[in-house]
């Protein structure tokens, strides 16, 4: 199927969109934070086995009534159940194993440890170093594959993409467990791949710069994609909402984290990426 829509029509409205966006979120992560879970806070993990295990939402409501902020709940093995709480003093693990005992009379405690928030600052660390690196990385792969000029522009919209996620975050205060690091890769990933499908369209279609223009270039580069990548964001955005739907608390940071990256990412690849390129052009053509 052919496409012939103006996307560069409205490449300006769309910059100041996501500028607006990006400046939201800013302010967001500047005045109302995160809330970081136990993997980044410090807190108690304790290890817990049943004869019969009750299923995890049930074991939650328990805790719930001595944690004042919602535990993170997991199964793992055949009969353990591992229980994450934010507050890390004895006080607080003895509470929530009395509840347990009191509900369940099979319990048996494994075992338990606390996780300092030192630990929590090196894994913050570690991830602002990890998404550094890679957009480093890319920015010399794209100017050795490509030219500066669009390595640059291939890199705009993964730092939109990462400041949309976390504005989004930081407006709903979910809670940010480990497995956020890992999306917003993920969305550094998608959101690259499919801006570099347009920038080779773009390379390709290179040769026609002086007799269309940058503009009619650019359009008819995005509309030879589009259906590609309107295909690929689909077959990702279904599974991703049906882990928001059922996936539950343990994969909600993973998961909504993917939603919000996959569709700013789709719009940052159409309008960002080439809209920057095409502003940049006109101001100051090679």
């Amino acid at each position: 199927m052919g496409f012939n829509i103006n996307f560069m029509g409205y490449r300006r409205p769309a910059l100041v969109l996501s500028l607006v966006l990006c400046v939201i979120s800013v302010g967001l992560l500047l005045f109302k934070g995160l809330n970081l879970g136990i993997d980044f806070t410090g807190g108690n993990v304790i290890q817990v086995e049943f004869e019969n295990r009750p299923d995890v939402a049930s074991v939650r409501e328990v805790v719930s009534a001595v944690v004042a902020k919602g535990a993170m709940i997991q199964n793992f093995g055949e009969k353990g159940i591992i229980i994450r709480t934010n507050e890390d003093t004895e006080q607080s693990r003895e509470q929530v194993l009395k509840v347990l005992n009191d509900k369940y009379a099979d319990m048996k405690v494994i075992g338990f440890e606390k996780v300092g928030p030192v630990v929590g600052r090196e894994l913050r660390n570690q991830a602002v170093v990890g998404i550094s690196i890679a957009l480093v990385a890319i920015l010399i792969y794209i100017t050795v594959r490509f030219q500066f000029r669009f390595a640059v522009v291939s890199v705009v919209p993964l730092v939109h993409d990462v400041l949309i996620a976390l504005g989004f975050f930081s407006l709903t205060q979910m809670e940010i467990a480990s497995s956020f690091i890992a999306a917003l890769l993920t969305i550094v990933g998608y959101s690259l791949n499919n801006t570099i499908i347009i920038l080779d369209r773009i390379r390709e279609n290179w040769r026609s710069l002086p007799k269309d223009g940058i503009v009619d270039l650019v359009n008819r580069s995005v509309n030879q994609t589009f259906s590609r990548t309107i295909n690929t964001t689909l077959t990702t955005l279904f599974p991703v909402i049906a882990l928001c739907v059922w996936g539950g608390p343990v994969l909600q940071a993973f998961s909504y984290a993917m939603l919000v990256g996959i569709v700013a990412g789709t719009y940052s690849s159409i309008f960002v990426a080439t809209g920057s390129l095409v502003e940049w052009w006109l101001c100051k053509p090679e």
